[in-house]
């Protein structure tokens, strides 16, 4: 079997048909969730694009792997999905994006050289890389925001667009006037992107899947990482007009949530992004291209499904859809994500099993608590190993995809360090004390922040829409209390012991003694002779004097 493992960038959960939204139709993605189970209570890791992908490749938690924001370097030696698959014989690819900072220090330090096979795949987050563009080839008067060279560039340039940056003078800006009217401002979201739109990123990375699925052999997976429909927020024709302000949803926000706001909070809300956010024409002009670069996501989609169908291998393919983390877009006043939220937290995830165990479930949904690193242990299940527990804290969904019902963890975990932000500056915190911890039991949600802040705290049942924190007032101690006993019990979880599995370990006790250290022992008549038997007998040289003294 085959695994086709797609993740869109800052696609939020309910921004899909199938997940009910009223004016976005998206018939590809409600196909697999036809054909397959979606879940809906899925969380990520952190609520920034790096991290939340470290987490899910590695299928450990963010302050396990430590790289807990964008560019911080993911160190040498972390096991990621990859590792794992490849130890089953299925080679695992990337196609596009991952946001991976390779540990050149370490990498050092050890002798690995990025042009060897081992180098390159630490450097390179596990995978052996097809094609790797991040997106965001943006440009400031000191230069680009990633050094390194984009292809699809590289393409634009093949294809006849002029410049040394295209992405953003062509695939990500319109025309006004006869002038360049970047996807930078917000006041352009509504114009087309001067761009054929078979040339644009999506599409371009669709070519790159199929001329992949082309070429390979299986098992494989390959995870192909769209950068859409991530800001800039400007998409080709025809999809710049499908939709308008009439199909733009009234933002989730209360006055309330502005009245003595948690700091973090209140700080996060202040800023550039949200304070854009707050204004309808933002909004106005925004949601829309965002919608358009959704449903272009889904119509490539309906590519990528035609060429398993037409080459007979949908059968013999697992089609895994998420995405990194959400968007807020003016909810709960606040622009982009990283805090704990619904719209930045949570995830679309749709899975489809062609196994045959997976028919009993196919279309429907399962709301079990879900997290991003449960990806990684069901690969590892699908290619038929065994889940290396001591690695993975992640949890294989394959029972829930065959009809069973597992024992199941009762919270899940996100976690952001926003130590790089202007926001640790405004609020004075010390960059180690610059985190934050959400967990959620399905009921009620906590958000932790170090640096002697208060909590946050939700009813989930009484208040969906997270507009009530209920830790502004005295009356709920028994519940945060509790909250922060389970926060504390994944405190404690054993997550650095990677090299000694459990049954390892077990294995090893209750042996035999037979070899080794033979201690503790008054005249060795404890044990059975045999086992002194190395300690008996006459002495083959006196190095003591004739007096017996030494």
């Amino acid at each position: 079997m085959n695994i086709l493992f797609i993740m869109y960038d800052q696609l939020r959960y309910d921004y899909l048909s199938c997940a009910g939204h009223p004016h976005l139709h998206t018939p590809h993605f409600d196909r697999v969730a036809d054909m397959g189970v979606r879940f809906t209570n899925a969380y990520i890791q952190s609520p920034i694009c790096g991290a939340s992908r470290m987490s899910t490749y590695t299928g450990r938690y963010a302050s396990s792997h430590g790289a807990q924001w964008n560019n911080f370097p993911l160190r040498v030696g972390e096991q990621t999905m990859g590792d794992h698959l490849r130890k089953l014989g299925m080679d695992c690819w990337l196609i596009g994006k991952t946001h991976m900072a390779a540990d050149a220090d370490g990498m050092d330090r050890l002798g690995l050289s990025p042009d060897t096979v081992i180098g390159a795949r630490q450097a390179e987050c596990g995978f052996d890389v097809w094609t790797r563009d991040d997106g965001l080839w943006a440009e400031g008067p000191d230069g680009f925001y990633d050094g390194k060279r984009s292809p699809y560039n590289a393409f634009l340039n093949q294809m006849g667009y002029d410049g040394d940056n295209p992405w953003a003078d062509y695939a990500n800006a319109g025309i006004e006037d006869g002038d360049i009217a970047s996807g930078w401002m917000f006041a352009n979201a509504d114009k087309p992107a001067n761009i054929r739109e078979e040339h644009s990123e999506t599409p371009w990375l669709t070519d790159r899947a199929i001329d992949f699925m082309d070429q390979t052999q299986g098992p494989w997976c390959a995870h192909l990482s769209y950068i859409k429909p991530h800001w800039p927020y400007i998409v080709p024709a025809p999809y710049h007009a499908m939709y308008g302000h009439n199909h733009v949803l009234p933002p989730v926000r209360s006055a309330a949530e502005l009245d003595d706001p948690h700091p973090v909070y209140g700080s996060f809300m202040a800023g550039k992004i949200s304070q854009a956010f707050q204004r309808d024409d933002v909004r106005a002009k925004v949601i829309p291209a965002y919608m358009g670069l959704i449903k272009q996501c889904d119509d490539q989609l309906g590519r990528l499904l035609a060429y398993l169908e037409e080459k007979d291998t949908l059968k013999d393919t697992m089609i895994v859809l998420t995405s990194d983390h959400g968007d807020y877009l003016g909810d709960h006043w606040m622009g982009e994500k990283d805090l704990f939220h619904a719209q930045s937290v949570k995830v679309p995830m749709i899975i489809y099993d062609p196994h045959g165990a997976a028919d009993a479930t196919r279309g429907t949904t399962c709301d079990a608590l879900v997290e991003s690193i449960d990806l990684a242990p069901t690969f590892v299940e699908a290619a038929g190993g065994t889940v290396p527990g001591h690695i993975l804290e992640g949890r294989s969904l394959m029972p829930w995809l065959h009809g069973q019902t597992p024992d199941w963890r009762d919270f899940v975990i996100s976690e952001y360090d926003y130590s790089s932000t202007p926001n640790r500056s405004n609020l004075g915190v010390r960059p180690r004390d610059a985190r934050l911890f959400m967990i959620c039991d399905g009921r009620f949600k906590l958000m932790h922040a170090e640096g002697g802040f208060r909590p946050m705290l939700f009813d989930l049942e009484t208040d969906p829409d997270e507009l009530n924190d209920l830790a502004k007032a005295p009356g709920h101690e028994d519940q945060t209390q509790r909250m922060y006993a389970m926060l504390a019990q994944w405190g404690r979880r054993m997550s650095q012991r990677v090299t000694m599995s459990d049954d390892d370990i077990l294995s090893k006790t209750g042996a035999s003694r037979r070899r080794g250290v033979l201690p503790f022992l008054y005249d060795g008549s404890e044990v059975p002779e045999d086992l002194t038997e190395k300690y008996r007998g006459p002495a083959r040289q006196n190095h003591l004097r004739e007096d017996g003294d030494p």
